[in-house]
């Protein structure tokens, strides 16, 4: 059986309660649609191998413009009913391979923090299900014709969010097994129909669901008001030697001479995931890859950046921008722009709009100029918790 974690984003629904024309997960929060923070915040984890997206009858290719260039393995069009849409989505990550374990999230739950992720998949190794919850606080009262009635005794009672975590092939039996007739609130309700064991993790705030028009103005303010911009600097130089490849941002470039160094030599590479680290104020590239350990010698340098990004990943951080500088004389870097923005962003992750790559030369002075060497400057633009 396959080992992969998959991601079920179920966004079908219509939002009528949020008010306006547009379904609240096309919606935007912060300049960005809801659905895109959604996958965003899942892609981000290391542990979540592919993401499954589930939309609403003709809803695709609003969902696509949503999404833009995100990483979404696919998109299945859902059902009437979330009970429905979510087993669309289990039956075609049935027929596409299956997976071991999955986490079922609503879109309208955007800002989900990767702490959250870490404990349901840790609980289950001790149970077929998760589900992230929240003491109850306020006094329950029973609504009796608008008059209030009894006091519900709070003791005992949580606040279900998601996303739910289970076991894959358990859920889908449990959702095959359901009697069609009746809905869900809930898949845990579901797995807990078919006589598993659900675990109770501890969820998060910020994990609140966007129902009401005044949920909408709540999370803008709270989105400007829990993150804080960073900004981290980076540079590297490498010597050009015969007998080597040149390779710069990932991209093999065709050369009479390569860059020598630590690794593939990667000198733009290099300098992101200095500034990656430094936004996070985790020391240098040379720190987390010494240049001594052999392990390192001739290893691709886009595991330095990967490791950059889920470093930013754990800390429930943004990349929300890139910025490379290359400075040489040679070879030219225009013909290979294109390809290299595109490696970086898909690297990292982001869309191609917030990668850039540019090139100058130092009119033939210095090491740069005299065709010795190139060099790199990176700045890499973040956005953190304020709270870390």
């Amino acid at each position: 059986m396959t080992d992969r974690t998959v991601a079920l984003l179920v966004a079908a629904g219509q939002g009528s309660r949020a008010g306006g024309d547009i379904a609240k997960q096309f919606r935007l929060i912060g300049g960005k649609p809801v659905l895109a923070h959604a996958v965003d915040a899942l892609s981000r984890h290391p542990a979540i191998d592919s993401i499954i997206l589930v939309v609403g009858a003709g809803q695709e290719a609003e969902a696509r413009t949503a999404i833009g260039d995100r990483p979404v393995a696919a998109i299945v069009q859902g059902a009437d009913s979330r009970r429905g849409s979510v087993r669309a989505g289990l039956e075609h990550i049935a027929s596409s391979g299956g997976a071991a374990r999955i986490l079922i999230h609503d879109a309208a739950r955007p800002f989900l923090p990767g702490a959250v992720i870490d404990r349901l998949l840790s609980a289950l190794a001790q149970a077929p299900g998760a589900i992230p919850t929240l003491p109850v606080t306020d006094t329950l009262v029973r609504n009796e014709a608008a008059r209030a009635g009894e006091i519900v005794d709070r003791d005992g009672l949580a606040r279900v969010q998601t996303p739910q975590a289970f076991h894959f092939d358990a859920i889908l039996a449990a959702h095959r097994a359901w009697d069609i007739a009746r809905e869900a609130t809930d898949d845990a309700q579901i797995m807990r129909h078919a006589g598993h064991d659900v675990i109770l993790v501890a969820g998060d705030e910020r994990l609140e669901k966007l129902t009401y028009a005044e949920d909408f103005a709540r999370a803008e303010v709270r989105l400007g008001a829990t993150r804080r911009i960073r900004t981290g600097m980076g540079y590297d130089v490498h010597r050009l030697a015969p007998e080597e490849e040149l390779w710069l941002c990932g991209v093999h470039i065709p050369h009479d001479r390569g860059l020598a160094g630590h690794s593939d030599a990667d000198v733009a590479i290099h300098a992101l995931v200095d500034a990656l680290l430094g936004a996070l104020a985790e020391g240098d590239i040379g720190s987390h890859f010494p240049p001594s350990d052999p392990q390192w010698r001739g290893v691709a340098s886009s595991r330095f950046l990967e490791y950059a990004a889920e470093r930013v990943a754990k800390r429930d951080g943004f990349i929300e921008h890139v910025d490379l500088t290359l400075i040489c004389e040679a070879p030219k870097i225009g013909p290979h722009r294109d390809a290299m923005r595109g490696r970086i962003a898909e690297i990292l992750g982001l869309s191609l709009d917030r990668v850039s790559v540019k090139a100058t030369t130092t009119e033939r002075l210095g090491f740069a100029g005299r065709r010795e060497g190139i060099a790199a400057q990176a700045v890499a633009t973040l956005s953190l918790p304020a709270l870390i």
